[in-house]
């Protein structure tokens, strides 16, 4: 904390609902020691805000299609049975199931399946159950969950015996009286729940890998017999492949069900949605640089592929800026930036001098105009708010270039620049893109592409630069629309030649042949280059990376050690500090050494741990606990010299059974047949 000031007293500044009464305060809470800490949590609620608003909008965006497909399901289920012949529609025994393949990214599956219910629940039926595998371990623990918790949670069946009949008699009984007491008149909050006179009892297994196949199939059994009373549906929660069906119940418990697949996006296409709304847009003032996301995108790939935890990692880097980050005051909106540059304190004037992005920046000026950024602070503030108008420049023009670049390379061959746009910006964060191999590459490939694809790709270009406001862009976007003009008028001039006879096909060949003898372009390469000369250009001045930016550590965080700390744990290294430096968690002085070693006061299986790391592949029980008892007898303050000094004794022995165990628990150590009184050691290089 910069200061001695309180939450409480910025959110009553920022609310502007006290007022300060020097009889009743014993201390004068002056405005100026509360600005520079109201700024800074102004900029991060704006910024919090922000994010949480993309998020809500990318949930809905991202589940939308799938979601629908489910609603129409239900509905059109609980619609067959109602107004259809429900026999003849269906086998007898027979229950529409929703077999929903979700990915491997199951961290998801908790906010779908959230989002599932609640529409279900506002649209068509009140009655939805949703069963996860370790609540419902057993038989007995499915029925009663299923019964009492979900489905009749606020009724008095509580303290009753659980079963479908039961459920079938209240569901009975509740549909007859919403159905008898209904009002013709009053108006219907839902048309569409209001038609369904007998609403589905839809029952959701999100994790139906993990059930227990036996439990399963005997539930399915069962209310397969109260089909016809009782309006069941399932919806089932697949992480693998819709095999599993298959794999878990035998075609005596399948037939019974009336499966539809239903297939939801790919976590990888969620993530591409992710970063395009939240990283790849200048309207979020928060940027991430490229070893921060490389660390974020790395977790994903190769650990869970869970877009919630991505998003999880954005936020934890936001918290991270505000807090290590002073100067991130001024990360928020342009009109609040340049308000709160006029509000900068002395020492966070001092801070922006010792930048090294602005160290940089006073290099380049003249001797006068380093003078006065070194010593005039309101002229460093009017410099400041020209750094941070340019700030916001470079970044409403970066994106849409990198948009322009990314379709133009993304279909080429073996993809020099990256298949995912997310890809190419890593590549633009860390290095300067025009000079890469890659990047030569790729323009080599794209001085090969034929009229119909470049016509195509600049047409795309066209669209990316239309929606954005900016001088630049809007030039950029006029040129693009005279080349494809260009190219156009020369389809039309092919187009309008005559008929070719033999003379002049030989005469064309010739000529064709002294162009290639003089290296001269047709018309269509000319034009060609001439594109590809402008996104060349557009690259240049556009995509240079961040930290080329004067300021950029205002909206940059830089610092992936710390993400990469709190969100890629590692139990064995955390474990083995702990076992050779026990002071280090306990922070207790009697257990600190200075050579490593580790102190006789130690917890016992510190010690264990330690005369273990001394011995080879085979440990001898017998010498551990005698080397063991000898530190032990050190620790309770024995008489070296005495005769009972390092003897075991019941409670040595207890002692070292337990650490011993405790060992081999954690993984460190293993019974081995090899030798009846040893123990193998599994772990090498110990701290």
């Amino acid at each position: 904390r910069k200061t001695g000031v309180t939450v409480e007293t910025v959110k009553q500044v920022a609310s502007k609902n006290f007022t300060l009464s020097e009889q009743k305060k014993k201390r004068k809470i002056l405005f100026a020691e509360v600005l520079p800490e109201l700024m800074h949590f102004n900029s991060n609620e704006g910024c919090d805000s922000f994010f949480h608003c993309c998020l809500k909008s990318l949930q809905d965006e991202l589940n939308r299609s799938i979601l629908d497909s489910l609603l129409d399901f239900t509905r059109k289920c609980s619609s067959t049975r109602q107004h259809g012949d429900w026999a003849s529609q269906m086998r007898a025994s027979e229950i529409p199931t929703a077999a929903l393949v979700l990915g491997v990214n199951v961290p998801d599956h908790d906010m779908t399946f959230q989002s599932l219910s609640e529409l279900l629940q506002q649209l068509v039926t009140p009655h939805v159950a949703s069963l996860q595998a370790k609540e419902c371990g057993g038989m007995k623990g499915l029925r009663v969950f299923f019964l009492r918790k979900k489905v009749t949670s606020t009724e008095t069946h509580k303290s009753m015996h659980c079963s479908l009949g039961i459920l079938c008699d209240w569901y009975k009984s509740k549909t007859r009286v919403g159905h008898d007491t209904g009002t013709p008149g009053k108006k219907r909050s839902s048309p569409v729940k209001d038609e369904l006179q007998q609403p589905p009892v839809v029952v959701i297994f999100k994790d139906l890998e993990a059930f227990n196949h036996r439990v399963l199939q005997d539930f399915i059994l069962i209310c397969s017999r109260y089909i016809e009373r009782l309006p069941l549906m399932f919806i089932f929660g697949i992480a693998t492949s819709p095999s599993t069906i298959q794999n878990m119940l035998p075609h005596s418990v399948s037939s019974l069900l009336c499966i539809e697949l239903f297939q939801s996006l790919s976590c990888t296409q969620h993530l591409a949605t992710v970063i395009d709304k939240l990283v790849l847009t200048s309207h979020f003032p928060f940027k991430l640089n490229g070893k921060v996301m490389q660390v974020l995108i790395s977790i994903f790939l190769y650990h869970d592929f869970s877009v919630r935890n991505f998003i999880k990692g954005v936020q934890l880097a936001l918290l991270e800026h505000f807090h290590s980050q002073p100067l991130s005051v001024l990360c928020c909106k342009k009109k609040e930036a340049l308000a709160n540059v006029m509000e900068l304190s002395q020492r966070d004037l001092e801070r922006i001098r010792q930048l090294p992005s602005f160290r940089r920046y006073t290099e380049k000026q003249d001797a006068q105009e380093k003078v006065n950024l070194m010593t005039d602070d309101t002229h460093l503030k009017e410099v400041c708010r020209k750094l941070i108008k340019d700030l916001r420049k470079y970044h409403k023009n970066y994106y849409p270039v990198l948009r322009c670049l990314h379709t133009l390379t993304s279909s080429l061959p073996r993809y020099p620049l990256g298949k995912q746009i997310r890809e190419l910006h890593l590549i633009c964060l860390e290095k300067t893109v025009w000079e890469t191999e890659e990047y030569q590459s790729a323009m080599k490939l794209l001085r090969m592409l034929a009229k119909d694809e470049l016509i195509a790709s600049i047409q795309r270009c066209c669209g990316t630069l239309k929606p954005v406001k900016s001088k630049k862009m809007m030039n950029a976007l006029i040129q693009m629309e005279e080349i494809l003009t260009k190219i156009k008028q020369l389809d039309v001039k092919s187009l309008s030649q005559k008929k070719t006879d033999l003379f002049q096909l030989q005469k064309t060949l010739l000529e064709m042949n002294e162009t290639r003898r003089t290296k001269k372009l047709s018309p269509f390469e000319t034009v060609r280059n001439e594109a590809l000369e402008l996104i060349d250009g557009l690259v240049k001045s556009h995509l240079s990376p961040p930290e080329a930016q004067t300021l950029y550590e205002v909206c940059y965080y830089t610092s992936s050690a710390t993400v990469r700390r709190h969100l890629n744990a590692t139990p064995r290294t955390s474990i083995q500090a702990a076992l050779s430096n026990p002071y280090h968690y306990l922070q207790n002085e009697s257990l600190k050494t200075e050579d490593g070693s580790v102190s006789n006061a130690a917890p016992d299986i510190c010690i264990a741990y330690k005369l273990h790391l001394e011995c080879g592949r085979l440990i001898n029980l017998y010498d551990w606990l005698e080397a063991y008892a000898t530190v032990a007898s050190a620790a309770e303050g024995n008489d070296p010299d005495s005769d009972t000094f390092g003897k075991v004794d019941e409670v040595k022995h207890a002692r070292f059974i337990q650490a011993v165990s405790e060992l081999e628990f954690l993984g460190f150590i293993k019974s081995t047949k090899q030798k009846t009184d040893h123990v193998a050691r599994l772990t090498w290089g110990g701290c």
